[in-house]
């Protein structure tokens, strides 16, 4: 386990969507947050105190998390230098990125001399085994998106919870950074080589007898021309059951990419819904997850409202209105009833 209490990195960065991994923490496991660490130039903000690495030191942080999630996950100059000064300071570093903490030298030789540790999330387990397809025990949901980045950990901790609630046997399966930091553990998809992704989704999610449920955290999106192939790979490896489409309706083109608009919800769903059948014929969507943290209340409302009627599920936005619509609609269409 990574020592908490925990300083939130949030840098230089500007986009909200770049320090997701460090607002997940803040969202998740505010009890081990001790601060946030943010240069002047930084605009954005976890609601935390804002400490310099040396006040956080002082009182009591034990590891810098650089939960940013920018694409290509590098470490640049700035990451370098801040989590050198964490590592003099005494604390630990922890982060998620494609480029691992120990293969930086610097940072390495640091951590050596100081007698403490750096921790790289992303580190897939050894002796992945190849896809199968095998038909296995147990029910499982996954959540997918119209883009990256869309809510998918959030609705799949939000529909964990609220199955709990309802006295259903559920648990959180991890596939990203920020999900294995909030989990304890996971596999890190995006850092699996392809041949072996469904088979790491396979051995993350195995046959269950309990009657509960598998919630598998969703990464990247069928429509992303970069990550779509993961997306891919998960809904094979995962061989749903359930699927909720998480959407961010407040985006003018996918992440990163200007020139590629949103795709349609309605032709997400059923091209998820297509791909899933490789290995579960039966799958079907049960919801529609709308991430509305940038729109007004009243209008995220009847955004789900409109969004639902028009693709006859049940829509909402599960962290800010609550996931009891799709609960509603997964227990109904399993024949599970559920307890009050």
């Amino acid at each position: 386990m990574i020592p908490a209490p925990y300083l939130l990195y949030l840098g230089h960065f500007q986009d909200p969507a770049d320090i997701k991994t460090s607002r997940g923490l803040a969202v998740f496991r505010r009890e081990d947050c001790i601060a946030e660490f943010r240069h002047d130039d930084c605009p954005l903000t976890l609601d935390l105190p804002r400490m310099t690495i040396a006040e956080a030191a002082a009182a009591g942080a034990k590891t810098l998390v650089l939960g940013i999630a920018a694409a290509g996950g590098r470490l640049n100059e700035a990451l370098i230098a801040d989590a050198a000064a964490a590592i003099s300071a005494g604390m630990n570093v922890a982060a998620g990125l494609h480029h691992r903490l120990r293969d930086q030298p610097t940072l390495a030789a640091a951590a050596a001399a100081s007698g403490v540790s750096l921790f790289d999330v992303r580190d897939p387990p050894a002796d992945l085994p190849v896809g199968n397809g095998k038909r296995r025990e147990g029910k499982r949901l996954l959540t997918v998106g119209t883009d990256c980045s869309t809510g998918k950990m959030f609705t799949t901790l939000a529909l964990t919870t609220a199955l709990r609630e309802r006295g259903v046997n559920a648990d959180f399966r991890a596939t990203g950074q920020t999900g294995i930091l909030i989990a304890g553990d996971g596999v890190p998809v995006d850092a699996v080589v392809a041949d072996f992704i469904a088979g790491a989704i396979e051995m993350l999610s195995p046959a269950r007898t309990d009657g509960g449920w598998d919630l598998i955290e969703g990464q990247g999106s069928l429509f992303h021309p970069s990550f779509a192939g993961v997306s891919t790979g998960l809904l094979h490896g995962a061989q749903p059951d359930a699927l909720v489409l998480c959407h961010d309706p407040s985006r003018p083109h996918l992440r990163g990419l200007p020139h590629y608009p949103l795709p349609d919800v309605g032709r997400c769903i059923a091209e998820n819904l297509r791909v899933a059948a490789l290995t579960n014929p039966d799958v079907t969507m049960v919801g529609i997850a709308l991430n509305t943290s940038k729109i007004n209340e009243d209008e995220a409302r009847r955004l789900c409202e409109t969004t639902g009627a028009e693709n006859g599920l049940p829509c909402t936005d599960p962290h800010r209105f609550g996931a009891d619509a799709i609960i509603d609609r997964l227990l109904a269409a399993f024949d599970m009833v559920p307890v009050a």
